[in-house]
């Protein structure tokens, strides 16, 4: 325990005195903001209201015509009190983000930061609906009201870029973190019928793969969460028909397992096997963990007693064998799935192309998706589990709501604050 303590409080003092250079190595990026002026019309707001938007990093050269958006991530918010909360903060009002965001990682203009696409133009889609890009509804009880209306502002944002480049793509790959990368598996199909029909289409989610679970006290938490969303929000009708007539709960299909089968786009997933966000909040809820048996091993995977390491091997093994149907059938799809207790390992430059990234045989993750969008070799990498890989960078979440990063390569320590 002392030990915890005094690696936290080390990156603490590192974060303090180098918080310019924490987010990412290599070269910052700032990209300003664009408004969707003519959303407003449509319906297409953020919970409060406001102007949706986007950030676009124009692309040049000979990926001048080609394209890459990226769905944010930041969690959902599934009834009106966690709803009316998050409509007064930067994850459901415009009015409240930052209107500059670092590119970094896969948004990186920078060819030794990012080879395959950073001639790309890039975007950033804004989050702002709590529900994945997909709701459509509105809460007026006279007192409060809140917009649902993520599936307008997927809608408003491409209307808005298509005119812009977007309609002209010869090649373009739809990404995003969390649930963000949720938002992929919801729109991948809509955004492959609104491009040119000889552009070749890709999509990729990034730590969005939640499973359908049971947490330790075997309660469907994460089902139980989800089906609120989707009933607050009016995400039903949004998802896809073939999943939704597929079943007797259509409701699944918010669960990207599920939606992923009735994908035929080519896709790509990268996740960790031990993702940090459904280890906290789908496998050991607090709601199933009253007595913080499992705080220690939160905050430390080393902690973890024998009987919690084969909890999380267990996660690990039904992560496969959700994936093993892509994995075994399709050679469209790709996919990295590596040991690090991780979440979105895209965006940030650390994780996804440096000297010390994680890797899976020697290959970095920004080496797997490129050989698989273009086409180089097949790539399904799948690590071997915990504690086996020694290039993780292992996130730990601190109580000021950061992420302590532990890099067990070099035995290192770097802070990377990611606020969700």
């Amino acid at each position: 325990m002392m030990k915890i303590r005094i690696e936290i409080t080390l990156c603490l003092l590192l974060f303090l005195v180098l918080a310019p250079f924490c987010i990412c190595s290599g070269e910052r990026l700032p990209v300003g903001m664009t408004l969707v002026r003519k959303a407003t019309a449509h319906g297409a707001v953020c919970l409060d209201g406001s102007l949706p938007a986007y950030h676009l990093h124009r692309g040049f050269g000979a990926g001048s015509n080609n394209w890459i958006l990226q769905f944010e991530g930041g969690g959902w918010c599934n009834d009106i009190s966690s709803c009316l909360e998050r409509a007064k903060t930067r994850r459901g009002s415009t009015r409240y983000m930052s209107k500059l965001e670092v590119f970094s990682g896969i948004l990186s203009n920078n060819a030794s930061l990012n080879p395959d696409f950073y001639n790309w133009n890039r975007v950033k889609l804004r989050y702002c609906d709590g529900a994945s890009f997909s709701g459509d509804s509105k809460f007026d009880n006279g007192t409060s009201l809140l917009y649902f209306r993520g599936q307008r502002i997927w809608e408003a944002i491409i209307h808005d870029l298509l005119p812009k480049g977007l309609s002209r793509a010869r090649k373009a790959l739809l990404s995003g973190c969390s649930a963000g990368g949720l938002a992929t598996f919801l729109h991948c199909h809509n955004f492959t019928k609104m491009l040119p029909s000889n552009a070749s289409v890709k999509c990729l989610s990034d730590a969005g793969f939640f499973l359908d679970e049971r947490d330790i006290s075997l309660n469907y938490s994460m089902r139980s969460f989800y089906h609120d969303l989707v009933a607050l929000q009016g995400i039903e009708q949004n998802l896809n028909p073939n999943c939704t007539r597929s079943t007797s709960n259509p409701k699944l299909c918010f669960f990207p397992q599920y939606a992923l089968n009735y994908i035929s786009t080519p896709y790509f997933i990268l996740n960790s096997a031990y993702d940090v966000f459904q280890f906290h909040h789908s496998l050991v809820p607090p709601s199933a963990d009253l007595h913080g048996h499992w705080n220690r091993c939160k905050l430390d995977p080393a902690a973890c007693s024998a009987y919690q390491i084969s909890v999380l091997q267990g996660l690990r093994r039904d992560m496969l064998v959700a994936l093993y149907p892509s994995y075994k059938n399709s050679r469209r799809d790709g996919m990295f799935i590596n040991s690090c207790f991780a979440h979105c390992q895209s965006e940030s430059q650390d994780t996804w192309f440096a000297v010390d990234s994680p890797r899976i045989h020697n290959k970095t993750i920004a080496e797997a998706v490129g050989d698989w969008y273009f086409g180089r070799k097949i790539t399904k990498e799948i690590d071997c589990p915990y504690p086996c890989d020694k290039t993780c960078h292992n996130l730990i979440p601190s109580p000021q709501g950061c992420y302590l990063v532990k890099i067990t390569l070099l035995s290192r320590l770097k802070c990377i604050c990611r606020f969700h």
